[in-house]
């Protein structure tokens, strides 16, 4: 089965939220702690098993210390969409 472009997007997408979650030195379960979630909730989406609605996704960037803006501006750099 081929591989879509959004597939590539979006696992581009979960391995930024994985190098933001190491870069702020959080395992899953401590994340998940933060977020008053079980570990397998980070687990899932960081394994593409489940997705973000915005809402949780912005729940998880606080508590990465995420700019939201800057995150997606990036995302869309590295993924060669470039913002409008």
């Amino acid at each position: 089965m081929k591989i879509t472009s959004a597939q590539k997007r979006a696992a581009a997408f979960r391995k930024m939220l994985v190098e933001a979650r190491k870069e702020a030195g959080l395992t899953q379960a401590q994340l998940a702690e933060r977020l008053r979630r079980p570990q397998s909730y980070v687990s899932k989406y960081e394994n593409g098993e489940r997705r973000l609605d915005v809402l949780e996704f912005s729940d998880v960037a606080e508590e990465l210390g995420i700019d939201i803006a800057s995150f997606l501006k990036t995302f869309r750099s590295r993924n060669n969409r470039t913002p409008r």
